[in-house]
């Protein structure tokens, strides 16, 4: 399973071939969907239908058995399958084969060009909305970033156990916290070491947890991004005791992390999350209302094409579910717009928003009625 990363974003922005094949599938984690095959299903019955597209525009075959035998394999991976999110994307090209399980549920779509259809992974891009999860047990202490669409480990080796142990003034692990867990269901875990007393036990742990706060302050502070905690409620209390980190989230994940895998850290600690994840989209989106009779904004697609190639686009709209078709000529910052696909055209939306993201904009992937100006699928706040 693969979410997806900055990097790889860009790398499938830039691909170019003469055939790229994007397909979307929403997904299931789990159900009588799964024990049917249903997000396989999907992906083959969607796969054969571009195949046989490929084939009738006379795509060669020796390139289409390449690219079929990648979806065979695909979809012969039992493992595979049973570990999928709640969205699909595969790209495929004759040299190229990628998939990335998103918790986002997309709309089932297939896109054929000489580019591969970005435009809905462009949420996991916008920067809008990231956080650090910080998974906590008294043995293991793991950092993660994440976004509405994503959700990256960072290696805090060098920060925690070993320099907090240092910290702490003995090994935690063997010494000062003997613990087992009684009963099943992740009832409270007994602590017992150095006194045995309650008191005794809550100061080491709080020592502990006081010890993690400052072994991460650094890395914390560079963004100052909110802090969800995920951990069993009784170890937060102590550890909000604990913390100096002005961006603590003051509602805990409650549970075993253990109990988790990366996925379901994500989406547990995204239910937090939510209510603070549109902040920077809602302030852009009241900007644009601001400044809509000014010359700062646009909602002609012409002008923003032209606006994005010059790199003074601060922010897109875009609306989803909706497309623009047609081209756009660089050199002379021409934009043609058809009523509907062709082979001789694109998306001009998928376009324009993977070239704001290149030259340092914000794009935003929202619903019809959120779009300051709905008469148009495209809306752009300038720089200048």
């Amino acid at each position: 399973m693969s979410m997806i990363n900055e990097k790889e974003f860009k790398e499938l922005a830039n691909y170019k071939n003469d055939t790229c094949v994007s397909i979307f599938i929403p997904t299931q984690r789990g159900g009588k969907e799964v024990l049917e095959q249903k997000n396989l299903k999907h992906l083959h019955s969607l796969w054969t239908e571009a195949s046989k597209k490929l084939s009738a525009k006379g795509f060669e075959k020796s390139k289409l058995d390449t690219m079929s035998k990648k979806f065979e394999e695909l979809l012969d991976d039992k493992d595979f399958w049973r570990h999928q999110s709640d969205g699909l994307a595969v790209f495929a090209a004759p040299d190229y084969f990628k998939t990335f399980s998103l918790p986002v549920n997309f709309e089932a779509y297939t896109y054929i060009s000489e580019e591969f259809y970005v435009k809905p992974l462009i949420p996991a891009m916008n920067g809008d909305g990231k956080f650090h999860i910080l998974s906590l047990q008294i043995s293991d202490v793991q950092l993660y970033e994440a976004s509405k669409y994503s959700i990256t480990p960072i290696d805090i080796d060098d920060l925690t156990p070993s320099e907090l142990e240092e910290r702490v003034g003995y090994d935690y692990k063997e010494k000062a916290l003997q613990f087992r867990t009684q009963g099943a269901g992740g009832e409270k875990t007994q602590f017992h070491g150095h006194g045995g007393s309650e008191r005794d036990e809550k100061d080491e742990i709080k020592q502990f947890f006081r010890a993690v706060d400052q072994g991460l302050q650094n890395y914390l502070n560079k963004e100052k991004l909110p802090l969800i905690v995920y951990c069993q409620d009784y170890l937060f209390s102590i550890y909000k005791e604990a913390n100096t980190y002005n961006h603590l989230v003051d509602e805990v994940v409650d549970g075993n992390p253990n109990d988790s895998d990366l996925l379901g850290v994500h989406e547990k600690s995204l239910k937090i999350a939510e209510k603070f994840l549109n902040k920077d989209r809602d302030s852009k989106l009241e900007k644009y209302k601001e400044q809509s009779q000014t010359e700062n904004t646009s909602s002609a697609p012409s002008d923003i094409m032209a606006a994005i190639h010059q790199g003074r686009i601060d922010t897109l709209f875009v609306e989803n579910r909706a497309e623009i078709w047609g081209t756009y000529d660089e050199d002379q910052m021409k934009t043609e717009i058809d009523d509907e696909q062709t082979s001789e055209n694109s998306s001009l939306m998928n376009l324009a928003a993977k070239k704001t993201i290149e030259m340092g904009g914000n794009v935003y992937l929202i619903q019809d009625y959120l779009m300051p100006e709905k008469e148009s699928k495209m809306n752009a706040l300038f720089r200048f």
